[in-house]
């Protein structure tokens, strides 16, 4: 199958807006650049950079999305420039360079994952493997076996690395695991292989349900992890010790109205996928539910919120 991948190259700020936007039109998944500086972008020549003032520390966020190339594609990206219009209108200049455009197969995405995706060390004892490549464990360590395809999570983004250091402190061999939006699966396998007892991982697109159920079959985890097409925490039963939450700010605020009736009472919410701005946003939307932010992790711009139930 054919995709269309949308890139625009935004500020920092404007991240949240533009990411929420492009999936709230349809795209099958988002994928958000570590921020590069505008110096960066201009000698590489990347792209063409105009209207915004420009300073030497400026950051540039790339945000991609992916759209099937089908009858409904002209409509979509018609659409795309209007929200970008309005967006524009609310919050001033905020894009560099004109929206572009390629068309990318099932195909050409492994491939390209292959140029990038290596073997990296998270945390004192994940370790995330390409299926590509050949890695000997050293003893104590958790070897995850990650095909990406076309769902998301490699486990080198910042927001995924700080989740999965934070599962190695949260996670108890009694611990029942919720990972909503589970894309690859990537966390719901660290959770597992951490040493939880049962893992309930949804996603509410197919494409990266059918990825996660193969990922999880490849590590040997079927038994452990249920992976389910759902919708945020439709489609789980009972209640979880940690539920995982690697989203997007407004997607998490959504989220945190179900947290009281799905999360125990000494459990643990993990959500990331938030940028510092938008952390007070979180915090006060968690409030209302009567949560509390018990710790925050910090990196890239980026940040992980541990929250509890308030007693």
């Amino acid at each position: 199958m054919q995709w269309i991948e949308v890139n625009v190259a935004v500020t920092h700020e404007a991240v949240e807006a533009v990411a929420d936007m492009l999936t709230s039109i349809g795209s099958k998944g988002v994928a958000i650049e570590d921020p590069q500086l505008i110096n960066d972008l201009r000698n590489s020549g990347t792209w063409e950079l105009c209207d915004i003032p420009e300073q030497e520390n400026t950051e540039v966020v790339t945000v991609s999305a992916y759209y099937a190339d089908d009858e409904k594609l002209e409509k979509r990206l018609a659409e795309i420039d209007e929200q970008l219009a309005l967006i524009e209108e609310r919050i001033g200049k905020y894009r560099f360079g004109n929206t572009r455009f390629r068309k990318v197969s099932e195909q050409d995405w492994a491939n390209e994952w292959k140029q990038y995706f290596h073997v990296t060390h998270v945390g004192k004892s994940l370790v995330i493997k390409p299926s590509w490549e050949e890695y000997a464990p050293k003893e104590g360590e958790h070897v995850i076996e990650i095909d990406p395809g076309m769902a998301f999570g490699t486990g080198t983004h910042h927001t995924t690395n700080m989740m999965m250091e934070r599962l190695e402190k949260v996670i108890t061999p009694d611990s029942a695991v919720f990972d909503v939006g589970t894309g690859s699966g990537i966390l719901a396998i660290a959770a597992a292989m951490l040493g939880a007892k049962s893992v309930k991982a949804v996603d509410i697109d197919a494409v990266a349900v059918r990825v996660a159920k193969e990922n999880v079959a490849d590590n040997g985890l079927s038994e452990q992890i249920e992976v389910r097409e759902g919708d945020l925490l439709h489609g789980t039963e009972g209640k979880a010790d940690v539920i995982i939450a690697n989203i997007i700010a407004d997607i998490v605020i959504m989220l945190l109205q179900d947290i009281p009736q799905k999360l125990n009472d000494d459990g643990v919410l993990l959500a990331s996928g938030i940028i510092e701005e938008r952390m007070p946003d979180v915090e006060a939307a968690a409030q209302e539910q009567g949560l509390y932010v018990d710790a925050v992790d910090h990196r890239g711009g980026w940040v992980v919120m541990q929250m509890k139930k308030k007693k």
